[in-house]
C-alpha cells in the first residue's frame, strides 16, 4: 500500500468485491483495500477479476492501471466519465486546428526551463562542468523556439533538449548509472530501466488527473493525436518528468538507495528493476508527487500531483478564455 489512496500489487492473485470492500486473495491469503480511501490501483503481477469488480470500481471512481510481468505498461481501466463536455470537446479540437503549435512550444519550453532548475542544483553542489549545458538551456533553447516553426521542428528541438540532458548525466551520476543512448523497449541498461519505469508511473498519474477534468484524452497538441493511446496524457506529463521521474532517480541514486547489483534483474542483463527495486522506486515517487510546497499564485500549499490536474485546467482557461498557457514551472513554483 501507498500513501495519497494510491495502492500498489505486486504480487499474482485475484481481485474481487467481498461486501463492500476489494480483496485481494494470494498464496498467502486474504487482503482487504478499504474503498472509501482508494482511488488508483496499480496491478505489477498477473492479476485476474471479472466484470462484477470492473462495475464495483467503476461506481466507486477507482482507476485501475495494468501491468506485465516486465514492468510495461499494459492499459488503464478507468470509471464511465461523468466530467464529458462536447462544447469543450468541440473546442479542443479547433484550439489544436488553429493554435497547436503555440500550445506545443510553451510544453517544449517548459520542459528546457525545468531541466534548468534541476541541473542547476547539481551545478551549485560542484558539478562545474554542467555550465555548457545551463547556458544553453537558458540563452540559446528559448531562442530555437522563438520562431515559426512547423511541429517537426518544434519536436526536433525536444529531442535536442532530452539528448543534451541525458549527455549530462556523465558529470554527476555513478558510472553503472551514465546514460549511452535512451532505449524504451525494453530498456537495455539500469538508467534506462529508472528513466521508463518512471515516466509510465508519471504517465498513469496523468491520465488519472486529466480524467477528473472536462478535457478530451485523445486530442493532444504536442504529441500527435493517436488511437489506442491517450496521446494529452503524454503532453501534460512532460514539464513534470524532470521535477518528479528524474530528480527521483537522481535521489536514489545518488543516496545509494538504488544499486545495480541488488536491485536490478541480473537474468535480464541489470536493464529491468526487480520487485524490491520497484517497491523501493514507486515509495521515493510517491513522496515525491505528494511534496507539497506553498503555490505562489493559489498562495496555499499543494502538492506537485494536484499540479498535473491544475495544468489541465490552465488549458481549459487558453481553450475557453484565451488565456496563455504555460505548463508548471519549478522555479515559479506554479
Amino acid at each position: 500500500m501507498a500513501k495519497n489512496h494510491t495502492r500498489y500489487i505486486f504480487s499474482m492473485g485475484e481481485l474481487k468485491r467481498k461486501d463492500n470492500s476489494i480483496m485481494f486473495k494470494n498464496e498467502k491469503g486474504n487482503f482487504y483495500i478499504p474503498i472509501e480511501d482508494t482511488r488508483e490501483l496499480y496491478c505489477f503481477n498477473e492479476v485476474s477479476f471479472n466484470t462484477k469488480f470492473l462495475d464495483f470500481i467503476s461506481r466507486a471512481g477507482i482507476t485501475l492501471h495494468l501491468f506485465n510481468y516486465y514492468g510495461n505498461y499494459s492499459g488503464t481501466f478507468y470509471p464511465k466519465e461523468n466530467l464529458i463536455s462536447g462544447n469543450l470537446t468541440i473546442k479542443q479540437s479547433y484550439t489544436f486546428m488553429e493554435n497547436r503549435l503555440t500550445i506545443a512550444k510553451s510544453i517544449v519550453l517548459a520542459i528546457g526551463k525545468n531541466i534548468h532548475e534541476v541541473l542547476y542544483h547539481y551545478y551549485r553542489h560542484g558539478s562545474k562542468e554542467l555550465k555548457p549545458y545551463l547556458d544553453w538551456l537558458k540563452k540559446e533553447m528559448p531562442n530555437l523556439l522563438d520562431k515559426e516553426l512547423k511541429i517537426e521542428q518544434i519536436m526536433f528541438i525536444e529531442g535536442q533538449i532530452w539528448h543534451r540532458f541525458y549527455d549530462s548525466f556523465k558529470h554527476f551520476l555513478p558510472e553503472d548509472f551514465v546514460l549511452n543512448k535512451r532505449v524504451k523497449r525494453p530498456p537495455d541498461n539500469p538508467i534506462n530501466a529508472l528513466v521508463s519505469f518512471g515516466n509510465t508511473l508519471l504517465y498513469t498519474k496523468t491520465i488519472s488527473a486529466i480524467y477528473k477534468t472536462h478535457l478530451n484524452q485523445s486530442i493532444s497538441f504536442l504529441h500527435s493525436p493517436r488511437e489506442g493511446r491517450f496521446s494529452l496524457s503524454l503532453d501534460l506529463s512532460e514539464a513534470f518528468k524532470p521535477i518528479i521521474v528524474f530528480k527521483t532517480i537522481f535521489d536514489l541514486v545518488g543516496r545509494k538507495q538504488l544499486q545495480v547489483s541488488k536491485h536490478f534483474d541480473k537474468s535480464l542483463n541489470y536493464a529491468l528493476l526487480n520487485e524490491s527495486g520497484k517497491k523501493i522506486f514507486i515509495d521515493a515517487f510517491e513522496t515525491r508527487i505528494n511534496e507539497t510546497f506553498m503555490h505562489k499564485k493559489l498562495k496555499r500549499k499543494v502538492s506537485y500531483k494536484h499540479c498535473l490536474k491544475l495544468d489541465g485546467y490552465k488549458l481549459i482557461k487558453y481553450i475557453l478564455e484565451d488565456k496563455e498557457f504555460t505548463p508548471f514551472l519549478l522555479k515559479e513554483k506554479q
